[in-house]
């Protein structure tokens, strides 16, 4: 089976925060039950204050990445403004479900701050996009990780709180579900930055927690 030899295998985690978003992933990518790769990238930033987390074929993931990214450049230059968190999820549920018959085996979240403020959106392999109000959390690994996320979460949580949360939910799934581990990676997004985390910054949460 072709579906068979596709990278997947993934945990993502987005929450919506008073003053931003939080989006993380881990780094495994399998075929199977082989690990094939234990540094695969699964959040990508596609404008100033918006990015991307992928969850399932690693190649689809990365083609519908470069074509977003050139769709959302080309919304700036002829709109003359930065696209919305809404417009970017629009742009995407409309090119997913065009090819609804041969779909890219991808769950994708969409998450940002713009004018209206933060907001993170989901999106299933055939276009359908749903926008999220707290938390969510797509991927193999995503049960465990809404474990954790709902045990914890409350509402009014700043995204230095939500770092950690985010980085606790991805490091249990990475703990119960074999497709997802081999590392994390987490990007905190507000009106004024876009920040990726540091390895050691991570390894700093996680000592607070993870056991020896």
């Amino acid at each position: 089976m072709i579906q068979d030899k596709i990278y997947k295998g993934t945990t993502t985690v987005g929450m919506i925060c008073k003053d931003g978003i939080v989006l993380g992933t881990e780094k495994r990518a399998t075929i199977g039950n082989f690990i094939a790769s234990k540094r695969a990238k699964k959040i990508y930033q596609i404008a100033d204050r918006i990015a991307l987390t992928t969850a399932g074929s690693v190649g689809d993931a990365q083609f519908l990445y470069r074509l977003i990214k050139v769709e959302t450049n080309l919304y700036e230059i002829r709109k003359e403004r930065k696209p919305t968190v809404k417009a970017v999820a629009t742009l995407v549920s409309n090119v997913l479900n065009q090819t609804r018959y041969f779909p890219y085996f991808v769950q994708l979240l969409i998450g940002g701050v713009d004018d209206k403020g933060p907001a993170v959106f989901s999106i299933d392999p055939i276009g359908g996009a749903i926008e999220e109000k707290d938390i969510v959390a797509t991927g193999s690994g995503s049960l465990t990780a809404y474990g954790v996320l709902e045990d914890r979460y409350h509402e009014g949580m700043t995204t230095d709180e939500a770092l950690e949360l985010v980085i606790r939910a991805i490091y249990n799934a990475m703990r119960r579900d074999s497709a997802s581990g081999d590392g994390i990676d987490v990007v905190k997004i507000t009106p004024d930055e876009y920040v990726q985390l540091e390895p050691e910054e991570i390894d700093k949460i996680l000592s607070k927690f993870s056991k020896k």
